[in-house]
């Protein structure tokens, strides 16, 4: 099959704000929920955010920048940077005081510098009256000591199982496994058929991270306890690498050097018959102007992540954040900003052209039309409701935002999967990573 390139695939996508227009979605604010803002006069502002995986996405959010500029005469300037590169920018403007107003970022980036952060517990209580509620996982991110929120949630890539259905019946099955044990005897037996599945082992911020903690975590594993005690290297973590080291023959060959992109290309290739991977390779099938790729998407079906021996689902996905440093010189117009992009008629707009690759934050919007316009989007409707965030169950902070963004879990896991580490050298050498973070 044609190989697809990441630019191609991005342009794939570009049709899905078509493909998934609906109706208007209408909420019934909280009464009680009132908002009084008055912008700087004069006021410009300077947004960095990560690139976009789905084109809808950076359409309706740049149609949605062009509203704001119409309505309140303040100039928006926005820059796009790839995932990996927005951590260290911001990071950057941190330390220096000077760079962007608001930053859109990953995972807890905003507990690595929140004393250098505005405070947005107005915007963020408003927001939360009005439109039902922020699921806790949001507050265990951006209210880490539950008084003061240190950002604004923005949403999380939902991931699921994007798998060939037509292989995997093939293989013997006429439906998904729901636990781990399954899930192993499946890729096992789509490995015999030559239909082999792929998961990122390398530094990818949103696969790599996404699969592996859920794989720690549905055996019991975990990289710190609830008193942030570091507790990798454990029994049960061994009993998370045993069944990695069981799965990685079953991968395609390469997966310990992929990055995010990787395995999209690698399943609509035709490389492999399932992943881990937010809803953008539907779309990217879906719309593609290669016949050969687009006749994939009537065979791409989703799950949510399978069960392990805890008996609960334990899934994780990329969080997004926004951030306003304390250092600009327009903090009301930047909580105005944030404000307008997260109301409905913003936002569900944003949602529908974006095909729910980026999952709601607020309770309201699970009734968006695009999580039941097709069956096949409803899987990742509930990805905020049901995910632990990242440096789960301790407090989030300085020490949980490092370790995620040194990899230490993905490491691990890729270190005994391969076999160039015993699964007991490769927790070991994590709890010695990770207390480095977790400092006594």
């Amino acid at each position: 099959m044609q190989k697809l390139k990441r630019r191609d695939f991005l342009k794939a996508s570009a049709g899905a704000a078509a493909g998934a227009a609906v109706g208007p979605f209408v909420w019934a604010g909280e009464a009680r929920a009132q908002w009084s803002n008055t912008p700087e006069k004069g006021a410009k502002l300077r947004v960095l955010r990560w690139k976009r995986f789905v084109q809808g996405d950076e359409d309706a959010y740049m149609a949605n920048v062009k509203k704001f500029t119409e309505k309140t005469g303040i100039e928006v300037r926005v820059d796009h940077e790839g995932w990996e590169d927005v951590r260290p920018k911001a990071a950057v403007a941190a330390n220096t005081g000077a760079g962007p107003d608001i930053i859109l970022s990953t995972n807890d980036d905003a507990n690595l510098y929140p004393d250098k952060l505005l405070d947005v517990t107005d915007l963020a209580e408003y927001l939360g009256k009005k439109y039902g509620g922020w699921y806790p996982v949001c507050q265990q991110y951006l209210k880490p000591d539950g008084k003061k929120w240190i950002g604004v949630p923005l949403g999380a890539a939902g991931n699921c199982l994007v798998y060939r259905e037509s292989q995997v019946r093939a293989a013997g099955y006429t439906s998904f496994p729901r636990d781990t044990a399954g899930f192993l005897k499946l890729m096992q037996a789509l490995k015999e058929k030559g239909t082999p599945g792929g998961f990122a082992l390398g530094n990818a911020t949103g696969d790599g991270n996404t699969w592996t903690h859920w794989l720690l975590w549905s055996h019991g594993g975990k990289l710190v306890n609830d008193k942030n005690q570091v507790v990798i290297d454990s029994p049960e973590t061994i009993k998370a690498l045993e069944y990695a080291r069981d799965l990685y023959p079953t991968f395609v060959p390469g997966t310990l050097s992929w990055l995010d992109p990787n395995n999209n290309k690698a399943f609509l290739d035709g490389q492999v018959s399932v992943t881990c991977n937010g809803i953008s390779v539907y779309y990217a099938a879906k719309n593609s102007q290669d016949p050969k790729v687009k006749e994939l998407a009537a065979d791409i079906q989703h799950a949510n992540m399978p069960i392990g021996p805890v008996g609960v689902p334990t899934e994780f996905n990329l969080f997004f954040n926004q951030m306003i440093f304390r250092y600009t010189k327009y903090p009301k117009a930047a909580k105005e900003f944030i404000r307008f992009m997260l109301e409905e008629e913003q936002y569900g707009a944003w949602m529908q052209a974006g095909i729910g690759y980026v999952t709601q934050p607020l309770v309201a919007y699970e009734k968006n039309p695009i999580w039941t316009i097709d069956p096949k989007h409803t899987p990742y409707r509930d990805a905020m409701k049901v995910m632990r965030p990242g440096g789960w169950p301790g407090r989030l902070g300085y020490a949980s935002a490092g370790a995620i963004s040194d990899f230490i879990v993905v490491n691990m896991v890729a270190e005994a999967a391969s076999g160039s580490k015993t699964p007991k050298e490769a927790a070991e050498r994590a709890q010695k990573r990770a207390e480095r973070y977790y400092k006594v």
